[in-house]
C-alpha cells in the first residue's frame, strides 16, 4: 500500500513538472536547474498532513522535487476536515504566484 502511494505521488509530482515544460515560471526567469531548464515552484496541499497516507505523498513530492529540479513546497491543514485552513493555503499560494498547484481537495465544495 505504501508503495502505491509513493508511485501515485511520483506521478502527480512527474505530470505537474511535465505540464510546466517550456512555459517562463511565474515571477520572470527565476533561477535554473541543468542545461537550459527552469526553476518552476510547484505548491502541494494535502486534506491533511498529520496521516500516513500523506506523509507517504509527501516523501513521493519531495523525491520528485529533487529528480525535477523543481521545488516543492509542502502545505495543508493539520485535520483532514478544515475546510478554512485549506481555502487559505490555496489563496495564499495563488497570490505567492506558485507555477503551479497540485491540490487533493477536501469535498467538491
Amino acid at each position: 500500500m505504501a508503495r502505491i502511494n509513493l508511485l501515485i505521488a511520483l506521478a502527480m509530482a512527474a505530470a505537474v513538472a511535465a505540464g510546466c515544460g517550456s512555459r517562463e515560471p511565474a515571477g520572470g526567469g527565476g533561477g535554473s536547474h541543468g542545461a537550459g531548464s527552469s526553476k518552476y515552484t510547484i505548491a502541494v496541499i494535502p486534506k491533511g498532513t498529520t496521516h500516513e497516507f500523506w506523509k507517504s505523498v509527501h516523501a513521493g513530492a519531495v523525491k520528485a522535487s529533487r529528480e525535477t529540479g523543481a521545488e516543492v513546497i509542502w502545505k495543508g491543514p493539520l485535520k483532514e476536515d478544515d475546510r478554512e485552513a485549506q481555502i487559505a493555503v490555496v489563496e495564499n499560494f495563488v497570490t505567492r504566484g506558485v507555477s503551479g498547484i497540485v491540490l487533493a481537495p477536501l469535498d467538491d465544495t
